[in-house]
């Protein structure tokens, strides 16, 4: 008898609508064919296995279908006995053991008994209780990272529980209805700088940084600007060689005359009795050639009112400031990487201008960089040395000091070149007078040019700004501010570049070698000027006698003066004070006395004019003072009239400005 296929259910429902056709959950008539399925196990219930079977097929994976042996034939005489009645609390089934199958040859469990019918109206589920409503709103849905405990933390205790009202929230602030903040302290501060600047560009149109230097208040004072030319058609005809290098004009001071002329004891020394005058004597006679007209000393007026005054001139300029600066970062306090970069930036980017920016970096050299006076003198100079490499190691010679200028001021934006030539420096000496000069050899030196503001091009020596060798063959650290303010017609004097080009002179003339080695005294030695006479402001080349030697036996009035460095020089804005009182020291006709001959200024020229018999005996020499201080105090200010008045046991202490020699 061929068996009769169990019916398959696709699903839980189709299986519940089965069991629901039977009624009676009665097993199929024996005639069928088909054989019951066994009992469950003991504790699990009999729709497990189907849930899981289904839960399986409705994931998508079908399970593989066995194989199904052959079942043994029964009889048409085996009965089976009903399936027992079975709550729905899954009691465990308590069939009988059925008789030994006819073909298995062992006791066979009986079928479980049938399942007991049910309504859909029999058990039905208790209804729940009605959920309070909430006030509290339903949060949207949050992201992994929102913490639930910041969010449960915003619930308020009243809203969860209690008497049911609602919580509100204060209405939003409205940020326009708001005071304003007061400003901060960094506003204040850019507040404070405009209105400072706006003022300060209502006022005057110069820099604030700079102070602009009044025109003097003497109106018959030349400006002494390299740019004058040396000659005019107005200007005294001096009898000079042809090769000596015109300077600047100049207004000359009161010229002597005989009754200008004074001796010591006219000065006001000697009890004022002048001496006896001897019979048949006539005073010296003043010599006229140098002594200008009229219209020449207005023709220089003229030009003195024209004249600009103020940062236009290097001399008067204020550059405190730029060396301030320079004076702020030492060599140890660079960085190892790109120190030039870094001098630049802090050393140039503060000053707008190019002439603040030159000067910030020839002062820094001053400050950090010495002079290798072991490597100049054992001819062992490092060779081959970059600029980062003489900065970090403090020691530089000439051309070191040209080349770390020209590194910087290039990095910084300036135009700059490295000039090489002949200087009258250390181991120089003057050819004397009728000898030949040496042939030319414009070597051995190194210094700078810089195209300053105006597109100028300035000459400047960083090396001698820094320092100088003494005799001892020892670097004397002293700052020289000359080297970098002097014009270039004066700088040509002591530097001679080996490219004709890099004289830079406003007229444009080339010197000869021969005019340079010799000097605009032709060969004689100058009178020997000491370091004080800088820190007062005076000039050089402005002083007279120009020659070191003067005759004691001449017969004439010897012309003692000197200058400013500048028209407008003020020793209390430019220098350490006011002017001193200076003195000419004369020895007398016996060379036994030491007479004090104060000297008249008008400002800018500072002159005494003394008889030639009056300042000593052949071989002495005569000196120029400065009053520096009078019973312990600083003499500055000093008038002439006071020292007039002065007492002769009152202590004083005197300053040399120059040297010359009696012959």
């Amino acid at each position: 008898m061929a068996d009769v296929e169990e019916p398959q259910f696709n699903s839980l429902k189709e299986r519940i609508a089965a069991l629901n056709r039977q009624k009676n959950f009665q097993a199929p008539p024996p005639s069928a064919g088909k054989r019951a399925p066994p009992p469950p196990p003991p504790n699990r219930a009999a729709t497990e296995s189907t849930i899981s079977q289904i839960s399986q097929n409705a994931g998508g994976v079908k399970p593989p279908t066995p194989s199904i042996p052959p079942r043994p034939t029964r009889s048409a005489t085996d009965q089976v006995p009903p399936l027992p009645r079975r709550n729905t609390e899954h009691e465990t089934v308590r069939g009988n053991t059925a008789p030994p199958h006819p073909g298995l040859g062992r006791t066979a469990t009986l079928p479980p008994p049938p399942l007991p019918t049910r309504n859909s109206q029999q058990q039905i589920s208790p209804a729940l209780p009605s959920r309070r409503p909430s006030n509290q709103l339903t949060p949207g849905r949050r992201n992994s990272n929102s913490s639930d405990v910041s969010h449960i933390s915003t619930i308020s205790n009243l809203s969860l529980g209690g008497d049911g009202t609602v919580r509100r929230l204060p209405p939003t602030l409205d940020q326009a209805k708001l005071p304003p903040l007061p400003p901060t302290k960094r506003e204040r501060e850019a507040k404070a700088r405009e209105e400072a600047e706006r003022e300060a560009a209502n006022q005057s149109p110069a820099l604030p940084s700079r102070s602009r230097i009044a025109e003097p208040p003497n109106p018959s004072l030349p400006p002494r600007l390299p740019s004058r030319p040396g000659k005019s058609p107005s200007a005294v005809s001096v009898d000079r060689p042809s090769s000596t290098p015109s300077l600047p004009t100049r207004r000359l001071p009161p010229p002597p005359s005989a009754q200008q002329a004074k001796s010591a004891l006219q000065s006001g020394f000697g009890g004022g009795k002048p001496p006896p005058i001897p019979l048949g004597s006539r005073p010296p006679i003043v010599p006229l050639a140098s002594r200008p007209t009229t219209d020449q000393i207005d023709a220089i007026n003229v030009r003195a009112a024209s004249a600009p005054v103020g940062d236009s001139c290097l001399i008067c300029r204020d550059f405190s400031q730029p060396d301030a600066v320079a004076a702020r970062h030492p060599i140890h306090a660079l960085p190892r990487q790109d120190p030039v970069g870094y001098l630049a930036h802090v050393l140039c980017d503060p000053f707008p201008s190019a002439t603040d920016k030159a000067r910030a970096i020839f002062t820094w050299e001053h400050h950090n960089i010495a002079y290798d006076v072991h490597g100049f003198f054992n001819k062992c100079i490092p060779r081959g040395q970059t600029p980062e490499q003489m900065i970090f190691s403090g020691k530089a010679v000439c051309e070191g000091y040209a080349r770390i200028f020209k590194t910087i001021a290039e990095r910084a934006g300036l135009e700059c070149l490295m000039v090489g030539g002949h200087g009258k420096g250390y181991g120089f000496n003057m050819p004397k007078e009728g000898d030949p000069p040496p042939p030319k050899d414009a070597s051995g030196h190194a210094w700078n040019a810089v195209r300053i503001d105006g597109g100028e091009w300035k000459l400047l020596d960083p090396c001698w700004g820094a320092g100088h060798l003494g005799g001892n063959n020892e670097y004397n650290k002293h700052f020289n501010p000359s080297e970098f303010i002097m014009p270039n017609e004066v700088f040509g004097l002591k530097h001679y570049p080996e490219n004709h080009r890099h004289f830079f002179r406003e007229d444009g003339r080339v010197p000869s070698w021969e005019e340079y080695i010799m000097g605009p005294l032709g060969g004689q030695e100058p009178p020997r000027l000491f370091t004080s006479a800088s820190e007062e402001g005076l000039y050089e080349k402005t002083v007279e006698p120009k020659t070191k030697k003067i005759r004691a036996n001449s017969g004439e009035v010897v012309r003692f003066q000197v200058g400013k460095v500048c028209p407008h020089w003020k020793g209390e804005i430019h220098g350490k004070g006011k002017d001193r009182l200076f003195f000419i020291i004369a020895k007398g006709a016996d060379g036994t006395k030491d007479d004090y001959i104060p000297m008249d200024t008008d400002g800018y020229w500072i002159w005494a004019d003394v008889p030639a018999r009056d300042l000593g005996k052949p071989g002495g020499k005569v000196m120029m003072y400065a009053l520096d201080t009078f019973e312990g105090r600083d003499a500055r200010g000093f008038t002439r009239e006071r020292w007039e008045m002065r007492s002769r046991m009152e202590r004083i202490s005197l300053m040399g400005i120059a040297e010359w020699e009696l012959v």
